[in-house]
């Protein structure tokens, strides 16, 4: 298996299996929160709507692109991104998964609405935390703190405004819509109005659509890290992407950062400005007048990787950072040539979408019960009227396509159950909430972090000190 030993081939099975257990489990772990409406609603029922809801979520990670699954990918510290050894990456690939897996599993069997976007980041954190206590210098750069901080923020504020935007457009409704029928509570058997129905559909399929090209993506970047790091010389860059339009990228990206003024650079920033321009030079001198990447040894492929790594988040941070003084029409053109660039290193084969696609899908159409029960018989003190179920969908499906679109992960789990909870307070006040199921879901919330952070950390030290 492309020169692989028996030892790295083994691997390899057991990470992509883990990574595509992981889907699953998201599957029907966050994927009950879109058909929950639709099912205690009367407006489909349970089969076809996890159908329903599966096909929507294949489709939206095969059309959703990767920026989510990106952005995930670069809260890893950069030494990770570019380090050359096999069976480092398999211990940070494996410590992640089975932490991620350990804790959406687990809160799934109780029923608890959760975060796979909290778990992930929560295990991704844990790793780059780990760095710290490996031998060298590593830790200066273990936590992308910048793209944590940003990613952190998304899910901090989508309960609040899953909430807040839930009252909001239920107050819409009781003020335009004066059919007191949907304001009731479904009538066992009896399936809502039409119109009511048809909008419960659209709003389920957009959050099952959304969710699969927002979560979906997040199993997009994991089986890019394991094919990187086990197959450096097949999937470290795209080979479908010229190499010398790079190079013109490099060449404009290296002539803006050598006009900046060093002086007023900070120590480290001087560091990354250095790191920027030898990583130029060496790209320039690999490739040469070779045009892809097939052309190139395989041997020295994960090494092209490498110099776009560096140069593109040296960059990137040297923006940030404010103190890079060139005019604003620079700094425009120098972050557009650092986006063109990343297309050399930030890909997916389709048969990779394909993968997640399926095992997504899939596990959208089992295990869905417990979930569904505690979203709809347990947030509120009253059943799920036809009015408030559209209402949390209307406001999930909008916050998860805004977050898609700007390639922000966000939690479709907190916009759903928190846009639910709101509901029930627009219609009777905080006493209409069960204080139980609340207080549980919040304490996963505050927990589901520093439990991640934990356990990845630890699975990723032991996984580096025995592979």
């Amino acid at each position: 298996m492309f020169g692989l030993t028996t030892g790295l081939a083994i691997l390899l099975v057991i990470c992509i299996v883990l990574a595509c257990s992981f889907e699953f489990i998201n599957g029907f772990h966050d994927t009950a929160n879109a058909v929950a409406t639709v099912i205690y609603t009367n407006s489909m029922k349970p089969t076809v709507a996890v159908i329903y809801s599966g096909v929507l979520n294949f489709l939206g990670v095969m059309l959703g692109g990767i920026a989510v699954a990106m952005g995930i990918v670069n809260l890893l510290p950069m030494d990770a991104l570019v380090d050359s050894n096999p069976y480092h990456g398999v211990a940070m690939i494996m410590a992640l998964l089975i932490s991620a897996i350990i804790w959406n599993f687990g809160t799934w069997y109780f029923g608890i609405p959760s975060s796979s976007s909290h778990t992930m980041i929560g295990s991704i954190i844990g790793i780059g935390m780990a760095f710290y206590f490996l031998p060298g210098d590593l830790g200066l750069s273990a936590v992308n703190w910048d793209k944590a901080k940003d990613t952190g923020l998304a899910l901090l504020i989508s309960p609040l405004l899953g909430f807040s935007f839930a009252i909001i457009v239920m107050y819409t409704f009781k003020r335009t819509v004066k059919n007191d029928i949907i304001y009731k509570e479904p009538i066992p058997g009896k399936v809502p109005p039409v119109w009511i129905r048809m909008l419960l559909w659209l709003t389920c399929g957009l959050v099952s659509f959304f969710h699969g090209q927002n979560d979906g993506q997040k199993g997009v970047g994991l089986l890019m890290l394991i094919l990187i790091a086990i197959l450096p010389g097949q999937f470290a860059v795209d080979s479908s992407v010229n190499l010398q339009e790079i190079n013109s990228n490099i060449f404009k990206i290296e002539y803006l950062i050598a006009k900046a003024d060093t002086a007023v650079l900070s120590a480290k920033e001087r560091r990354m400005h250095a790191d920027i321009l030898k990583h130029s030079l060496h790209y320039k001198d690999a490739v040469g007048t070779k045009s892809s990447a097939e052309e190139v040894t395989v041997s020295n492929r994960f090494s092209l990787r490498k110099d776009l790594v560096k140069i593109t988040k040296s960059s990137e941070k040297l923006m940030a950072g404010g103190n890079l003084e060139l005019s604003l029409n620079e700094l425009k053109e120098l972050n557009r040539e650092v986006v063109a660039a990343k297309k050399l290193i930030e890909y997916a084969p389709t048969w990779v979408i394909l993968i997640i696609s399926v095992c997504l899908g899939l596990g959208t159409m089992v295990g869905w019960k417990r979930i569904v029960k505690t979203v709809g018989e347990k947030i509120g003190k009253q059943h799920m009227s036809y009015a408030q179920g559209a209402s949390a969908e209307i406001v999930a499906s909008v916050g998860i396509g805004l977050a898609s679109w700007k390639g922000v992960p966000v939690s479709t789990t907190h916009m759903l159950s928190s846009g639910i909870a709101g509901t029930m307070v627009a219609k009777k006040g905080l006493k209409n909430l069960q204080k139980s199921t609340i207080k549980t879901i919040l304490l996963a919330w505050v927990l589901t972090l520093p439990v991640t952070i934990i356990l990845s950390g630890s699975l990723f030290l032991l996984f580096r000190a025995i592979l």
